[in-house]
This record gives C-alpha cells, sequence and structure tokens, in this order.
C-alpha cells in the first residue's frame, strides 16, 4: 500500500487523540484535592483512576471487532464523543460516584482509540516500515504519560482540579470537528457479528483478575476482595477461550497463539511489561517508605529514565528496522538484568543521585526491547492485524496489573510484612530486584530460542 498524504494525515491525527488518551495520569495529581473536596479517603479516591485502567482493559479486546464492524471516521467520533462527555461529567461532578462514572465513560472511548491507532497504522503503513512507525508512534504517546504529572500539578496548583476536565473537554471537542471534517480514508468492512457471550465473559474475566489483584496491596489475600475476584476472572477467562475455538465469529481468534512466534513474542512483552508496572510500584516505595525521602523526590529518582525509556522506545525500534530484532532484543535484556542486579545495591543511605542514574540503565533495557517486540509479534501474523492487536495488548494490560499488584506483595512478604527502615526491608528489596532480573533472564532465553529476524508471516482465517 502506498503512502500518500491522506495517509500520513490520518496517523497523524490518530496519534493526536491517543495522545489525549494517554494523558490520563495527570488525574493521579489531584487527588489530594478530590479526597478534600469530597471528603473521602484515599482507598476510595484512587478508584478514579483504577476505574479507568479496568474498563481501559476491558474495552481493548473489543477493538477487533470494532475495526472489522464499522468505518474509521464512525469509531474516531463516537469514541472522542464518548470521551468528551465522560469528560463534562467529570468536571460537573457533584460527588465521588458521579466523578468515577464519567471516568469510566472517558475510558470506554480511549479504550476503543488506542488499539484501533496501532491497527489503522500497521494497515496503512507498509511492512518493511512497521518497526520505523511504531517506535514513533511509542515515541510520541509515552510523552503524555511522563510530562502529564508535571503539566497538571501546575494547572492543579494554581485553579484546581476540576479545569483539568475542562481543558479535556475542550480539546475533545475541537478533535471531534476535525475528524468529522476532515477523515475521509475508509477500509472495507463487514457484518461481522458480535458475539455477547464472549463479551460478557472476556469483561468478566478482566476485570475480575485486574480488580482482584489490584486489591491485594490494600487487602491482603482477602477471600472477598481478592481471592474470589481472580478465580471467578480466571474461569471465566478459561470458558471465553474455549468458546472463541468453537464459534463461527469469535471476538477474537486465539488459533493465532498456535503460531509459537507469535505466543512467545507476546510471553516476552508481557513479562517485560510484568517488571517494567512492578518498578513503578517498587522504586516509589522503596525512594518514600525504606530510605525516606520524599514523594517530590521520588518523582525525581524516576523522571530521567522516563525520559530515557521514551526517547529509547523510537531508538530501539529504528534500530530494529536496521540491524535486526534479535540483536535488539538481546542487548535489552542485558541492560534490564544489569539495570535490576544494580538495584540491589541499594542501601538506606542510597543518594537520589545514585538512584536516578542507575535507573537509567533499566530503562535503556525497557525502551530498547518494547515496541521492536510489540511490532515483531504482530508481523509474524500480519494477516490478523486486528486480533493480534487485540490480544497482545490485552494480555500485557493484564500482566502489567498482576506486576504492580505481585510487586508489593513479593517486596512485603521478604520484609516480613512490614516496610520500615531498617536494613531487613533493604534486604527485602534487594532480593525482590534479584527476582526482576531472573524475570529478565527468562525473557532472554525466549530471545535466544524463538525471536528471528527473518519469520515468515502466518495467517489463521
Amino acid at each position: 500500500m502506498k503512502l500518500t498524504k491522506e495517509y500520513i494525515t490520518l496517523i497523524i491525527f490518530l496519534i493526536a487523540t491517543t495522545f489525549l488518551s494517554t494523558s490520563q495520569t495527570v488525574v493521579t495529581t489531584g487527588l489530594t484535592g478530590i479526597m478534600a473536596d469530597f471528603q473521602i479517603s484515599s482507598t476510595t479516591a484512587q478508584w478514579i483512576y483504577s476505574s479507568f485502567l479496568l474498563v481501559l482493559g476491558v474495552m481493548i479486546p473489543t477493538s477487533a471487532f470494532i475495526a472489522r464492524r464499522f468505518k474509521i471516521r464512525k469509531i474516531i467520533v463516537y469514541s472522542l464523543i464518548l470521551f468528551l462527555i465522560g469528560s463534562i461529567i467529570s468536571y460537573v461532578a457533584p460527588s465521588i460516584y458521579v466523578l468515577i462514572l464519567g471516568r469510566v465513560i472517558q475510558a470506554v472511548g480511549a479504550g476503543i482509540l488506542l488499539p484501533i491507532t496501532q491497527i489503522v497504522i500497521l494497515r496503512i503503513i507498509p511492512k518493511e516500515k512497521w518497526q520505523v512507525f511504531m517506535g514513533l508512534f511509542g515515541f510520541i504517546i509515552g510523552i503524555a504519560p511522563a510530562l502529564a504529572p508535571t503539566i497538571g500539578g501546575f494547572i492543579i496548583d494554581n485553579a484546581g482540579w476540576r479545569p483539568i476536565f475542562l481543558i479535556f473537554s475542550i480539546i475533545t471537542f475541537i478533535l471531534i470537528i476535525i475528524s468529522a471534517i476532515g477523515v475521509k480514508l475508509e477500509f472495507e468492512t463487514s457484518d461481522y457479528s458480535l458475539d455477547i457471550a464472549s463479551l460478557i465473559l472476556c469483561t468478566i474475566g478482566c476485570v475480575g483478575i485486574m480488580f482482584g489483584f489490584s486489591n491485594i496491596a490494600g487487602h491482603g489475600f482477602s477471600l472477598i476482595y481478592v481471592i474470589l475476584p481472580i478465580v471467578i476472572g480466571a474461569v471465566a477467562l478459561i470458558v471465553f477461550g474455549r468458546r472463541q475455538f468453537n464459534i463461527k465469529a469469535p471476538l477474537l481468534d486465539l488459533r493465532i497463539f498456535k503460531n509459537k512466534y507469535f505466543f512467545f513474542g507476546t510471553m516476552f512483552s508481557a513479562i517485560l511489561y510484568f517488571t517494567m508496572c512492578g518498578l513503578n510500584v517498587l522504586m516509589p516505595l522503596f525512594v518514600q517508605s525504606i530510605s525516606y525521602y520524599s514523594a517530590t523526590e521520588s518523582g525525581i529518582v524516576l523522571l530521567p529514565a522516563t525520559i530515557i525509556m521514551i526517547v529509547f522506545n523510537f531508538l530501539g525500534a529504528m534500530l530494529a528496522h536496521k540491524f535486526g530484532v534479535r540483536k535488539i532484543l538481546i542487548i535489552s535484556c542485558l541492560f534490564t538484568i544489569a539495570g535490576y542486579l544494580v538495584m540491589m545495591t541499594y542501601d538506606i543511605n542510597s543518594s537520589i543521585n545514585y538512584m536516578m542514574f542507575t535507573q537509567i540503565l533499566r530503562a535503556i533495557g525497557a525502551g530498547l526491547g518494547l515496541m521492536p517486540i510489540v511490532t515483531w509479534t504482530i508481523s509474524v501474523v500480519s494477516g490478523n492485524i486486528e486480533d493480534a492487536t487485540a490480544i497482545n495488548t490485552t494480555v500485557r494490560q493484564l500482566i502489567g496489573a498482576i506486576g504492580s499488584a505481585l510487586s508489593v506483595v513479593i517486596l512485603a512478604l521478604f520484609a516480613g510484612g512490614t516496610l520500615a527502615h531498617n536494613r531487613v526491608s533493604v534486604s527485602a528489596f534487594g532480593e525482590t530486584s534479584l527476582t526482576m532480573a531472573f524475570l529478565a533472564v527468562i525473557m532472554l532465553i525466549i530471545v535466544i530460542l524463538f525471536i528471528y529476524d527473518n519469520v515468515e508471516p502466518e495467517e489463521f482465517n
């Protein structure tokens, strides 16, 4: 397919909408103000962000059906309308429950836009340029969650939290007008039917597992809040998986897992995402709860690494395009292993500068690996872009949620249940870091055994 001006315009517009969707970390900076306004606890307030992530995870599996069934312009316009409605509701919310409702509606729109953008890029761009464009996509969408807390903090300090949602509303309204007038490119669609039973099972499965694991930090291994949701979610996903092989129009074509390259590529990206999400919880805990630095200093520790990872999201894809994905992923694993092993040298007196600079090692590894492996994994089943994108993204989302929760559990278990400013907690952090390094070794083994530069794509039609 020739890359025309019309295609490039559509890609730029879609990335702009995705940039808006991924800037949701800005909301976390307003939690303190929201807690004060609504007189609620931090446990309740965190659902403003957690509910968004849960619904996002539920919507992503539907993207394969939506991409096949509806015109691109309709998908974009209606998704943005949902995001606009959610933003307006959040802006005027008189209570925490209305605010959470607004966030849920926002997430429905964002959950459609994120994978659809990736699907469109892979449909439009010639396969030999996938790594380059996906690297650019990863670079741009990585900027939003990195900068949003800083920008949001400035706005909230000067005007409060509600203007955040007013800004979302204005930008979204402008994007709706542009999309309604300017998006003209369309792909072929079909009367692909939606299997309601599969959708319900997938929703129960994703929500159950993410809800259960997300509650571990606050409720331990509670039967009602943790174990029961995880069991229900796991059973629902097993039934969902079996159903996909036995119906004519599956919500997700899971047959592509029969391709061993897709299977192990998805496994690699899931493990990498597990460690990345886990790290985002572990480092603030170490900096604040063990080393007794402030929350601001905790943010400073991770900021340079976050910027480096965003840059290497793009560089990794460019290097994979030039030198082959296998070599780049091996280097990614080595940097990741080294990064976690260095974290074992942290102690109570480790300086902010030392932690800040050593985090860059791990960030280079994560940045080099994520976009190249995602792009390569989808390329090995390039005839099933919609299903491959939805499956790969959903698995990463689920495993990432599990990683965030289990990392805290592992750290607490090694520490004997309580984190404190002592040697036991430091030792526990080192052992948890070693666990992450071991997972990176597993990633390296996967690359050596199953990731190759020239794999013939396979279709399952």
